[in-house]
């Protein structure tokens, strides 16, 4: 067990439909395990990896909806990188507007060569499985990503959740993390900034609520049980081909909130929606943001997993960088490794 490195940490960042993720490419200190999923693990109970955590996602170099990863080997040769996403709270299981920024810093960085078809698939491993960024391009401008998931599936329908806006109903779903899924009608809100901290203590109450119970268990890995986040989503009018179009918000970790319309969280509601029969091969449902910004997710492949009907999400964004930066750890800062306030 070490303490946070003095050593000065290089960053790249980029926002991915307006919710920042911070690549540490070298991360200064040692990330134990063979695989990625078994280095989140360690990552939790090593004061090093996670004291870098905090450093980079705390305030004054962070705040409490800042998000990152620490890039690691793949788990083998079949995969570009490994990574381990972090937030406020810890270590996430999945990441998908995180995953379409490593697919635009893997290519702008010349990790992976950009394929002369335009498409240059860059291929991840994450903590809840081997994942591809698509890369799209023209030339050398990206134009956008498609995250292509792990298989995402509904766990349970209609499960009945007391809070302190009475009794509500929700599904609970896996989309590389496991989310619950409450229609914003349903408590007379709506996903817009005004609303704002209201779905904040929703989601968080909604999420701690179901969070120790067998309804957050992962059937397969224990490693991805829990409740991450709860999606508070809304129904829009549908578009012109008849397609479904969705706004949401996902309030995960401890109020954490996406400003994105959340990638492993929209590849959870698209589950969701197959599960219902509400989205099929061949259709797009339209996922926009508390801030406007917007996904678009289809179906790749329907399939089986851990015993589930579940299907192969892709969701197609982009991500753009915001900036370079070397942060420091000063031996005599009063105030460490920072503070976080929500």
């Amino acid at each position: 067990m070490t303490e946070p490195s003095n050593r000065p940490v290089r960053t790249v960042d980029y926002h991915t439909a307006g919710e920042p993720f911070r690549i540490v490419a070298e991360p200064p200190v040692p990330i134990d395990g063979d695989t990625v999923a078994n280095r989140r693990v360690s990552a939790v109970d090593d004061a090093g990896v996670d004291g870098l955590r905090k450093l980079l996602c705390f305030e004054p170099r962070g705040h409490a909806d800042m998000y990152g990863g620490f890039l690691t080997p793949p788990d083998d040769d079949g995969a570009h990188l490994g990574v381990l996403f972090w937030h406020k709270d810890g270590f996430s299981t999945a990441c998908g507007h995180g995953t379409i920024a490593l697919g635009v810093w893997a290519v702008e960085s010349g990790l992976v060569a950009p394929s002369p078809t335009g498409v240059t698939d860059v291929v991840v491993d994450v903590p809840s499985g081997r994942v591809t960024a698509r890369v799209h391009s023209d030339g050398d401008r990206i134009g956008a990503v498609d995250f292509v998931n792990v298989p995402s599936y509904r766990l349970a329908a209609d499960v009945t959740v007391n809070t302190s806006r009475g009794p509500l109903t929700v599904d609970i779903a896996f989309g590389g993390a496991i989310y619950a899924h409450l229609d914003a009608a349903s408590v007379g809100l709506a996903v817009t900034p005004e609303h704002y901290q209201d779905l904040i203590a929703l989601g968080r109450e909604i999420k701690w609520k179901l969070n120790d119970t067998p309804l957050a268990r992962h059937p397969g890995d224990p490693r991805l049980s829990g409740i991450y986040g709860t999606i508070i989503y809304e129904d829009l009018p549908a578009t012109e081909s008849g397609d479904p179009h969705q706004r949401n918000v996902t309030i995960f970790a401890d109020g954490e909130v996406d400003r994105s319309p959340c990638g492993s969280g929209t590849c959870s509601r698209v589950a969701v929606l197959a599960a219902q029969g509400a989205l099929a091969p061949g259709q797009t449902l339209v996922h926009d943001s508390i801030v406007g910004t917007r996904f678009h997710a289809t179906i790749v492949e329907e399939t089986v997993a851990e015993g589930f009907s579940a299907v192969i999400p892709q969701v197609t964004g982009m991500a753009y960088r915001t900036g370079c930066s070397e942060f420091e750890l000063d031996p005599d800062d009063p105030l460490g490794a920072g503070f976080v306030l929500r």
